[in-house]
């Protein structure tokens, strides 16, 4: 803990306002939605997305006293008796922080870069040298200018060891991660392509990277990477790779078999082998990072073989899926440490589709009946994280079980817990699954999750956290955001994605219909919710639900009205759809003195927007139309404003039109196919594609030419050919028109044609020209743009008729 009186000293706030020199600092904070143990934090205003300074007062109500501003306003008036440190960037003062702290330990700390791998070299580096080191590493993929920050404040004198990442995404960023890490041992991993758009060339990037080892005493890296690359002067260089005389020589690397790849080295003048259990190229070159890491530290050959050999996979996310009786599965089995137990809390916490939550816990490591400290925070995290119910697996935590402030009950083993799993209620919970790999929780997770077939649809939440932000960063801060989350939410599902939305604290939600907006409801959504396509049938669910409906004809506003007055409803939320050239819904411009005339003055209804829709938004051609869209819209609702009496929001621009029309933005946005990272209009955008449809390969049959394959026998055969029968068909979703042909899936990296007919459950692959096998991955839409081109549709039709019946897997890394 760090007194403010100390922090000050530290960051040489231009300006404070103390009331505590003694309050004492613990926890950083950034996020007023993660706040836990207020009293002993310090809350950072950061200005990257959001404006940090919205969100001082919901930190100082939930007990934070201690704060980072950047903005001086006369906060110590708002807020008193709390500390206030004023600062030209709280970023930089976070860093600053986190630096300070970094240099009052000794031990080695290693540091991790490169584009692909960071993490897993990280996890693995602990499995195979935590029974010598008592080792801290970065919390998850923690390692941007934010992540590096809190990973170091982690650190701690109990450790004696670190391992922290540290990513890029453009020139400039490494020299302040250096500074914070100052690494000891610096490992370099693979680089690829990700994030190239932030350089002007590999080479460009490589020398970026590398700076994070200008003053470290070891820098471990695959030669490959770096023959051309002139290093940084102070390090010792441990290369390895095929070349002679390179610190660690690779003879050769043999794939044993489908498991198991065999690597036989060179290292100070003898040999040795050792056996990967893994054989893809890139956790292959994982694993020899390690072995160098190992031998920089001393291991003998014998033991590194014996601890490879080992190795376990990485769970890299955790994930979220639809469970029996009304429940929610979250899966975050493998990553069983505090700081991850911490992440997967926060996730639980951002939950509110069911009125219960859960934790299953095993024991861990680390965590034991004397470790007061490690102890002590998980008292912490599950006293703070509102839990229901706590199962505790194993032999330490049971002991423990009467010193955690919730309900809980204890197994020995998983098997205990499974045989008694039947006087279990998880109706209506959300469960958390977080376990160490030993405990094997996949047998849980599989008794818990509703059963449905193998074909999947993946939404990556944080690629549509990513999607959101980057919009957001478009826009104006008094510009308010709605999303679109009609229509199963693209086809990515209803609450999940909503929840989500909801914990990124989005302005508005958006349904198509009453129903959609009432699921919504149940699944613990507050936000909100407009709906675009009300009817007289829908009216008593919208009031009940606290919708808002969208009002578009004379027809439809006196029947609302009508029925609000029968219930003597006042001051009932609507908004007001102008049709300025979509021509599908809304009032024409020239029925503006007949509305103005209904609404003035009345006292049932209030407009709480006036939007309409830009037809063209993404076409050149029609700038002049759209530009006079926009015209409209604004005499429409200046003479409505100046008639009604008040003020609204005013809105017209939609996914292209937050990219293309600034001057369009209005009061408000509307953020939809954007959102999933589809069919964007400006490629200069960090957009990433949020869902991915998966199946796999059922069957394989060799077949000779000239025979026939699917109904019809229209997949005629031309020669001799290996077929793949995989789980999908058109009842998933899956268009008949991809049919001989049309579609192209990806197998094992490769593009396949389908052949035959597209049948209801399931369809037929030629993968004659590549190595496959029963049950491998199949990704149905490699270029989802693509596949809709190829059969005259657009990305939208393919995600909205993924079939319910597809299971929704949701994930976080």
């Amino acid at each position: 803990m760090y007194k403010i009186s100390e922090i000050v000293q530290i960051l040489h706030p231009s300006r404070t306002f103390i009331t505590d020199l003694n309050s004492l600092v613990q926890q950083l904070f950034y996020d007023s939605r993660k706040i836990v143990q207020a009293d002993n934090g310090i809350f950072f205003a950061l200005q990257k997305n959001r404006d940090g300074h919205r969100y001082i007062k919901e930190a100082y109500d939930k007990g934070v006293r201690n704060f980072v501003l950047e903005i001086d306003e006369g906060q110590e008036i708002e807020f008193p008796g709390a500390n206030l440190l004023w600062v030209d960037n709280s970023l930089s003062a976070m860093q600053e922080l986190a630096t300070f702290h970094r240099k009052k330990f000794e031990y080695p700390v290693i540091g991790i870069t490169g584009s692909n791998g960071k993490t897993i070299v990280k996890e693995w580096l602990f499995q195979l040298m935590s029974s010598e080191y008592k080792i801290y590493r970065s919390p998850k993929s923690y390692n941007s200018q934010l992540g590096v920050a809190l990973s170091l404040w982690g650190l701690s004198e109990q450790y004696t060891l670190a391992i922290i990442e540290a990513g890029i995404s453009e020139k400039g960023e490494m020299i302040r991660l250096e500074s914070m890490i100052k690494p000891t041992i610096g490992i370099l991993t693979n680089i690829g392509v990700a994030h190239k758009a932030g350089f002007a060339s590999k080479e460009e990037k490589i020398y970026e990277k590398i700076g994070l080892f200008k003053d470290a005493e070891t820098m471990i890296f695959p030669n490959s990477y770096l023959e051309n690359i002139q290093l940084p002067y102070r390090p010792r260089k441990f290369s390895w790779g095929f070349d002679e005389g390179l610190s660690l020589e690779v003879y050769s690397i043999k794939q044993v078999n489908d498991k198991l790849t065999r690597v036989t080295f060179y290292y100070n003048g003898r040999t040795f082998a050792i056996e990967i259990p893994f054989v893809d190229k890139g956790n292959v070159e994982n694993a020899i990072s390690c072995v160098a890491v190992m031998l920089r530290f001393g291991y003998d050959s014998e033991v590194i073989a014996s601890r490879i050999r080992e190795l376990q996979p990485v769970a890299m996310r955790l994930e979220l899926k639809k469970g029996k009786k009304n429940s929610s599965i979250i899966d975050d089995s493998y990553s069983n440490d505090l700081d991850a137990l911490q992440i997967a809390l926060e996730f639980l916490n951002q939950q509110g589709q069911h009125p219960f939550k859960l934790l299953i816990l095993s024991d861990i490591p680390g965590v034991g009946i004397h470790d007061e400290k490690s102890l002590s925070k998980l008292k912490r995290l599950l006293g703070e994280y509102r839990l229901d119910r706590l199962v505790l697996i194993g032999e330490v935590l049971p002991k423990l079980a009467d010193q955690f402030d919730v309900a809980s009950v204890s197994y020995p083993d998983t098997t205990a817990f499974l045989a008694d799993i039947r006087s279990f209620s998880f109706e209506n919970s959300t469960i958390l699954l977080k376990g160490g790999r030993e405990y094997h929780f996949e047998r849980i997770s599989k008794l818990l999750v509703a059963k449905s077939h193998d074909t999947v649809l993946e939404i990556n939440l944080n690629a549509l956290e990513n999607n959101l932000n980057v919009y957001r960063q478009l826009l104006p801060k008094h510009v308010k955001l709605m999303t679109m989350v009609k229509a199963f939410s693209y086809g990515s599902g209803s609450f999940e994605v909503a929840n989500l939305l909801q914990f990124n604290r989005v302005d508005y939600l958006t349904v198509a219909f009453a129903d959609e907006g009432v699921d919504l409801r149940g699944g613990g959504i507050t936000l909100p919710i407009v709906v675009m396509s009300p009817d007289e049938s829908s009216f008593e669910s919208i009031v009940q639900y606290n919708l808002e409906p969208e009002i578009y004809s004379f027809r439809i506003l006196f029947a609302f009205l009508n029925f609000l007055k029968t219930r003597n409803i006042s001051s009932f939320p609507i908004h007001i759809k102008v049709d300025t050239g979509m021509h599908r819904l809304g009032f024409m411009p020239g029925e503006i003195d007949r509305l103005i005339h209904v609404l003035h003055g009345d006292t049932v209804l209030q407009v709480k927007s006036v939007f309409s829709h830009l037809a063209s938004a993404g076409n050149e051609k029609d700038n002049e139309f759209t530009e006079r869209q926009i015209s409209l819209l604004e005499e429409f609702t200046k003479r409505l404003e100046d008639g009604i009496g008040y003020s609204f929001l005013r809105h017209i621009a939609a996914t292209s039109g937050i990219e293309l029309w600034p001057k369009g933005y209005f009061d408000m946005v509307r953020l939809g196919i954007g959102l999933y990272g589809i069919d964007v209009e400006r490629h200069d955008l960090p957009i990433r594609e949020a869902s991915t449809l998966k199946t796999n390969v059922t069957q394989i049959k060799c077949l000779q030419a000239s025979e026939t394959v699917g109904y019809n026998r229209h997949g005629v055969l031309h020669r001799d050919s290996k077929i793949a029968t995989i789980k999908i068909g058109y009842a998933d979703g899956y268009d008949r028109r991809f049919g001989n042909g049309v579609g192209k899936m990806l197998v094992n990296g490769f593009l396949v044609p389908t052949i035959g007919d597209i049948c209801m459950d399931m369809c037929m692959l030629d993968v004659t020209d590549i190595d496959v096998s029963e049950e491998d991955e199949v990704i149905v839409y490699p270029d989802i743009k693509l596949a809709a081109k190829s059969i005259g549709t657009i990305p939208y039709e393919l995600l909205t008729s993924i079939s319910q019946r597809v299971k929704r897997v949701y994930f976080y890394e």
